[in-house]
Parts: structure tokens; C-alpha cells; sequence
């Protein structure tokens, strides 16, 4: 399942994040993974979450990080929670291609992982096949 938490900057889109992120490791019986750009994050997440800093691997564009993605969850099946925050600075601010890495991350995730996506975008600016995920 796929859950967005969409808005424009400084609207406390990684606030909320952090706090879904803090509060699932409460309660999960499987492993958190958060990926990111930058190590913002160190020292805001519970440190029972695995946090994966994608610049690190040079994660740009977003087929590479659906390789990502796929490799983070082939590696451990024992994920249920996987968090990316600001995938729009991954994919380039790309709109038109979100959709498409939704829908593939969908596909791999299944109904086994949760998996909540920060975009930084005006709501009204989003794609049909985007908002589908809202």
C-alpha cells in the first residue's frame, strides 16, 4: 500500500513523516526503512529504523531508484514499513514520470509493505495517476 503525504514546502510534510515513522517502530513487528537524500533525518527517526542516505549510492532518476527499491526489499523480507522522503528531488521534479515509479513500487510492494512518500508539490499540480495514490 502506498500512502503520499503531498504539499508545497515548509507545509511540515517531514514532520508528519517523522512522526509516522517514530510511531510505527512502536508497533511494527517487521523492520522500518527510510530512504533519503542527505542524512537530514539522523537524528529525528527512532533508531530501531534503518535509515539509507541515497546519495550515498548515487540514486538519480526514477528507474534507478525503483532498483533501488526493489533490491532494499528483495534483501530483507522482513520490511513492512518503507518511507522515501522527497522522491521528486530523486526523480528531478519530474510529474509526469511519478506515476509510472508509484505504480511499479505498488507492484513490488504488494500488501506487505507500507510504503509513505513525501512529494513536494502543490496538490492541484499532481497527475491522475498520481492522486489515485492520495
Amino acid at each position: 500500500m502506498i500512502k503520499l503525504i503531498v504539499g508545497t514546502k515548509g507545509t511540515g510534510k517531514t514532520k508528519a513523516m517523522i512522526e509516522a515513522i517514530n510511531a510505527v517502530t512502536k508497533t511494527t513487528t517487521g523492520n522500518v526503512v527510510v530512504l533519503e537524500k542527505s542524512m537530514k533525518l539522523t537524528y529525528d527517526i527512532d533508531h530501531a529504523a534503518r535509515l539509507i542516505d541515497l546519495d550515498e549510492y548515487h540514486i538519480t532518476g526514477y528507474n534507478m531508484m525503483y532498483g533501488f527499491v526493489a533490491g532494499v526489499l528483495a534483501g530483507n523480507y522482513d520490511i513492512t514499513e518503507l518511507f522515501v522522503d522527497g522522491i521528486l528531488k530523486v526523480g528531478d521534479h519530474d510529474l509526469n514520470g511519478l506515476g509510472k515509479f508509484l505504480d511499479d513500487v505498488q507492484a513490488i510492494a504488494g500488501e506487505n509493505v507500507n510504503v509513505t512518500i513525501t512529494i513536494s508539490a502543490a496538490l492541484e499540480t499532481l497527475p491522475e495517476d498520481v492522486k489515485k495514490y492520495l
